[in-house]
């Protein structure tokens, strides 16, 4: 695939940009560690995906860019990168022999889930599932109250289906949920199961963003942090907490009416998820022994 070459003025603008965004992105996470203070719906983005902001505000033009003009600055001796007479760009031989295999199990992944609908039904159960039956002193969240108390919360869990697919989310239940899932997903079976309806699957599009950096643009790696931010918020209106002091209105998802609300904001997420994921598919081409079919899928 060719390599286009950016000006300096051009792509010394993109990052002079890119990091002003990621400041005000990131402006309340850093105010808040700075005072010490923790956030349940926030900082779940810095302490789970453990991508600082510091990560986040470097910016990188991906795999297919050469960056003129560029040898003389730190840029040139930063990891990944190998310099071409007075231009920078991505050493992709460097790269894959490093991150080689995470690229192509990102790429099976994002392309096995793209293909499959999304299922709307899981109505965010998984972070009841989490509480379910657990001692009040051992909830994740324990500075929060749960809205319907303890035995309200296990009533839910109780009284609905759980068809969680998500690994990452189903490994947090409890012992006594486990078994109340209709599924049981593994590490193993992560391909075979993601698919598009899933929050967590549409927040660790951020993940493995962030994961393939630098051969992703940085643009698209904070598109898809505002996608997990978004996505986070509505994960933790529609769990048990009651987490109103802090501004978040709960998703009811015990009531008819909530359900529907969360599956009506689930299905827009799953879409926009979806453009994310071809974005992300078209980002590995120039570092992918199989690139992506003209469809994206």
């Amino acid at each position: 695939m060719p390599v286009e070459t950016w000006a300096i003025e051009d792509w010394q603008a993109r990052e002079a940009a890119h990091a002003a965004r990621a400041d005000r992105l990131t402006a309340a996470h850093r105010s808040r560690r700075a005072d010490g203070r923790a956030h349940p719906v926030e900082d779940f983005l810095f302490t789970y995906y453990r991508f600082s902001p510091g990560q986040l505000r470097r910016w990188h033009p991906g795999a297919s860019v050469r960056l003129a003009d560029a040898a003389g600055m730190p840029r040139g001796d930063w990891r990944f990168y190998r310099q071409v007479g007075a231009d920078v760009e991505l050493d992709h031989a460097a790269y894959l022999e490093k991150r080689g295999g995470t690229v192509e199990f990102v790429r099976a992944l994002l392309t096995s889930t793209a293909g499959r609908p999304a299922q709307l039904g899981c109505f965010g159960l998984h972070e009841w599932a989490m509480v379910y039956r657990q001692p009040a002193e051992e909830v994740r969240h324990a500075g929060w109250p749960l809205r319907l108390g303890s035995e309200g919360t296990d009533a839910v869990v109780e009284g609905q289906r759980i068809r969680c697919t998500h690994f990452d989310a189903f490994r947090f239940y409890t012992p006594e949920a486990r078994p109340l899932n209709v599924v049981q997903p593994t590490r193993e079976r992560q391909v075979e199961l993601e698919q598009p309806g899933c929050l967590h699957a549409g927040m660790d599009l951020y993940k493995w963003a962030a994961k393939l950096s630098p051969a992703i643009p940085s643009e698209l790696v904070l598109d898809c942090f505002e996608h997990a931010r978004a996505i986070r918020e509505l994960d933790m209106r529609a769990a048990p907490y009651d987490l109103r002091e802090l501004g978040y209105e709960p998703v009811r998802i015990e009531t008819p009416a909530g359900r529907a609300e969360y599956a009506a904001a689930q299905r827009d997420f799953a879409a926009r998820g979806q453009v994310l994921r071809a974005r992300l598919l078209a980002a590995l081409d120039p570092i992918s022994s199989s690139p992506t079919p003209a469809h994206g899928k």
